[in-house]
């Protein structure tokens, strides 16, 4: 994986998106018009961290479920900042929560090459948290690319556990608590597969 830093960038996935090749990433403490799920703008403040990396499909876990990918990669950064002793928790699909949202996630798929953006308030936050440790973004960032490629079904007991012990509401009010996570990484609520919340 290739590593490039930007001291501050309009979006490290807009980035990739119109300048499309596999194995890079781009990483930034400040975006000025940073993207988020559902059409949202992603509004981090200055120094934290921001980045984003393409990847081949056929470079996934053979076992990833596509629809998954938010879920696989997000749940390995949550794996990775607890065993530096954070607390975070992992909300369905796609963020990390302390009390409030920490960290965000976006996939893109564009022609073979996934596009994965992520968002992590490493420092400060006005309107959400930010982690409960303290971590120079550059050696955090190190550290995820340094993370195992774990096989989805490596994760899947894990991800279950702390789905089922973290009843969250999603930002739509959907209650969660009588949802059933699927093996593909899908829940179902009253008889519904629902595989993401866009």
């Amino acid at each position: 994986m290739e590593i490039i830093y930007f001291k501050e960038i309009e979006s490290t996935q807009k980035y990739l998106l119109e300048n499309l090749k596999p194995n890079i990433c781009i990483w930034s403490d400040y975006q000025t018009s940073g993207i988020g799920s559902r059409g949202r703008s992603w509004l981090g403040e200055r120094g934290n961290l921001f980045f984003s990396f393409s990847i081949l499909k056929k470079d996934l876990v053979n076992d990833l479920p596509i629809q998954s990918i938010s879920i696989y990669y997000m749940f390995k950064l949550k794996k990775l900042l607890n065993s530096l002793g954070s607390k975070v928790k992992f909300k369905w699909p796609n963020d990390l929560y302390l009390k409030n949202k920490v960290a965000g996630i976006i996939t893109n798929i564009k022609n073979d090459i996934i596009i994965i953006g992520i968002g992590i308030n490493t420092k400060q936050s006005v309107n959400y948290d930010f982690l409960d440790i303290e971590i120079d973004n550059k050696k955090l960032l190190q550290k995820y690319f340094e993370l195992p490629n774990y096989k989805w079904k490596e994760i899947l007991p894990e991800l279950k556990e702390e789905f089922y012990k973290f009843n969250f509401k999603t930002s739509d009010n959907i209650d969660l608590s009588n949802a059933i996570l699927n093996d593909d990484g899908s829940i179902e609520i009253d008889n519904e597969r629902i595989y993401s919340l866009r």
